[in-house]
């Protein structure tokens, strides 16, 4: 059985973030397009945003290190390491409050291509 630390590979895709010109990096460590689960794991500098977007299905934010803010239906949900919090199924945005690191997974609607 394969594995891997998402410490590691957190401080992996920080440095990226901070040696690339849009401060970001995000690597998909299980799933993808053809399958329904899909783990992301994205880093985002102090100050970054996924801008806002839909929700291709059920999700989860789980941060890794530092703190964002799930931004959703004009709520603000801050989360810090080691919190996971549960993404509406609403139009929303991620906001990094600091240099941060989080596990994003999710779930596809059943015919939802992206």
């Amino acid at each position: 059985m394969d594995g891997f630390s998402l410490q590691t590979l957190a401080d992996e895709h920080l440095a990226r973030a901070r040696n690339g010109a849009a401060g970001r990096s995000a690597h998909t460590l299980f799933g993808g397009h053809d399958h329904r689960l899909r783990q992301t794991l994205i880093a985002l500098l102090d100050g970054q945003e996924l801008e806002e977007h839909e929700s291709p299905g059920e999700a989860t934010l789980q941060v890794v290190t530092g703190r964002v803010r799930l931004l959703a239906d004009g709520d603000s949900r801050e989360a810090g390491p080691g919190d996971l919090v549960p993404i509406p199924p609403a139009r929303h945005a991620v906001a990094a409050d600091e240099d941060s690191v989080f596990l994003l997974t999710v779930v596809k609607r059943l015919g939802h291509e992206d």
